[in-house]
């Protein structure tokens, strides 16, 4: 039997690197300022806000998969 199955992984960041998040809680405009095994820092550009969350997941790719 197939199933379709999502595979997640971490997006390796690298400070300085710009990004967008369309949705959810932490959309917006973003600045990479640190990242580390378990953290990634955040500056927003227009705010100047920054955080530190934990590192989040990105979904790659869907495939099938025999289970």
């Amino acid at each position: 039997m197939t199933d379709t199955v999502l595979l997640f992984k971490r997006y390796p960041f690298i400070p300085g690197q710009k990004l967008h998040i369309e949705d959810g809680p932490r959309k917006g405009d973003w600045v990479v300022t640190a990242v580390d095994e378990k953290k990634v820092g955040l500056r927003c550009p227009v705010s100047g806000i920054k955080v530190s969350w934990d590192r989040f997941c990105y979904f790659v790719e869907e495939r099938a998969a025999d289970v």
